[in-house]
């Protein structure tokens, strides 16, 4: 048996696993780095991924990695110019939908869809973003009765900052645009309110928001919402997963390296924080997701140690995940 954690897939650099299980089968959707030659800047201006690939496997242990090749590029989403960041994948009726982050030609985050026949693609893109969607990162969660619901957002770099005071202005159907100066305006104080993700419920054909998007609220032990200066706080890489009929919002803070998670009644949350699930890798952040398959539950990541590159080549990386008798989550040892 290998031993774990192990590095999925040596021979390429690939970041911000989406993991899920279709047809009985363990696919991963990431993003691709490359060496484009971009400076280094805190809005990561140096992650200009172009493509997507997906990856296979029926044993994340010891099984072989199946990589499909790439099953879409830039150059065929109309909208998008560049930096095609996260993503993640989900199955309605037989067909898989494709949601994706990307910049527009004037230089703004949105979120696309693309359509497949199968897991492996490949997938068509839409004409056009999702009418109303903003940042990046979104983890696209099916309940169990069949409702879709899309998770996203990203400080910095992802633009999330530009959009805080979305719940209000996009429920009037104010179309909101780039704040003057995004940095001075991401935490205006430590005892500030930590600005939050975003999730909203997808429409029937899985194209469209069927909602505004709402807030997702993360509090303390005391029922308090956590704050801009707490070191816990989402940044970025919201992910969404199930376990014994609750919801475990988890996520990267960011600037401060951890991936944390928070527990709620209903996928909207609120959500009451719990604690960190892995200590800093190696790399400025990391990008994560949490699937069972085969009565196991797995942790994926990535980190920056195969390339020696703490700025963008990134590899990813699988270990087993284990819970508490309470519904916690155990620590995770980056090895």
């Amino acid at each position: 048996m290998a031993k774990l954690p192990r590095y999925l897939f040596p021979s390429d650099y690939m970041a911000d696993p989406s993991a899920n299980v279709f047809n009985g089968r363990l696919y991963i959707y990431p993003s691709h780095d490359w060496e484009a030659g971009a400076a280094f800047d805190d809005d990561g201006g140096h992650f200009q991924m172009k493509d997507y690939h997906v990856l296979s496997t029926n044993d994340p242990v010891d099984g072989e990695i199946t990589d499909h090749g790439k099953v879409l590029d830039v150059a065929q989403v109309p909208w998008a110019e560049k930096q095609m960041w996260d993503n993640d994948v989900v199955e309605k009726d037989g067909k898989y939908y494709l949601i994706f982050s990307a910049k527009d030609y004037n230089g703004v985050f949105h979120l696309g869809v693309a359509i497949a026949d199968q897991p492996e693609g490949p997938f068509t893109p839409q004409e056009h973003p999702i009418r109303g969607s903003f940042s990046i990162d979104p983890c696209v969660f099916k309940d169990d009765d069949g409702q879709i619901y899309t998770y996203f957002g990203g400080l910095w770099g992802g633009q999330l900052q530009w959009y805080a005071p979305a719940a209000k202005l996009l429920s009037e159907g104010v179309d909101l645009g780039p704040a003057a100066d995004k940095k001075t305006q991401l935490f205006t104080a430590a005892d500030a309110p930590a600005l939050p993700s975003w999730v909203v419920r997808m429409s029937d054909d899985v194209l469209q928001f069927a909602e505004a998007p709402r807030p997702v609220i993360i509090v303390d032990k005391e029922g308090q919402p956590l704050r801009a200066g707490d070191p816990h706080r989402f940044f970025e890489a919201s992910w969404m997963h199930k376990y014994n009929g609750k919801y475990y919002f988890s996520y990267s803070t960011g600037d401060s390296h951890y991936l944390c998670y928070a527990i709620g009644d209903n996928p909207c949350g609120p959500f009451t924080y719990q604690g960190v699930i892995l200590e800093p890798v190696v790399g400025w952040t990391t990008h994560h997701s949490i699937v069972e398959y085969k009565g196991e539950w797995y942790l994926f990541y990535h980190d920056c140690v195969p390339s020696n590159d703490v700025t963008h080549l990134r590899s990813l990386k699988v270990q087993k995940l284990f819970y508490n008798e309470d519904g916690t989550i155990k620590p995770v040892v980056n090895e």
